[in-house]
């Protein structure tokens, strides 16, 4: 009976190993594509920079988060445990401010917008 509980636990630790590696490569592929479409939008002079920026951050955080999350299963150390519940609360900090900041730049943007809508409808009723 053991042995079918240590090869249980075995094929657990692989497959929480394979999927918080994949997790977290998921979140990488997502910060790489994020950073590059915003350098090319940077170059483009595009206003919303900052927020498509900050929401591929937001979102890749949230699947280093979700790894971060899963690993706690096969955690056998309280100091370990420590160290993980560290980074999932600053993480979790980190990804609570961007959204934030989102929804910031989301209101900048539409005042931006109203804005430039209202002088160009004030232009169009002097004509």
């Amino acid at each position: 009976m053991e042995g079918i509980y240590q090869d249980a636990e075995s094929i657990l630790r692989y497959v929480v190993e394979f999927s918080t590696l994949l997790l977290e490569f998921f979140g990488i592929c997502i910060l790489v594509l994020t950073a590059v479409k915003s350098f090319i939008f940077w170059i483009k002079k595009d206003e919303s920079i900052r927020l498509g920026l900050a929401q591929g951050i937001a979102l890749a955080l949230e699947f280093k988060l979700g790894g971060e999350v899963l690993r706690t299963v096969v955690v056998r150390e309280w100091a370990e445990l420590g160290i993980l519940g560290a980074i999932i609360l600053l993480r979790a900090t980190l990804t609570f401010l961007i959204h934030w900041e989102i929804k910031n730049e989301k209101k900048a943007l539409n005042a931006e917008n109203s804005e430039s809508t209202e002088s160009t409808d004030a232009v169009e009723a002097k004509k």
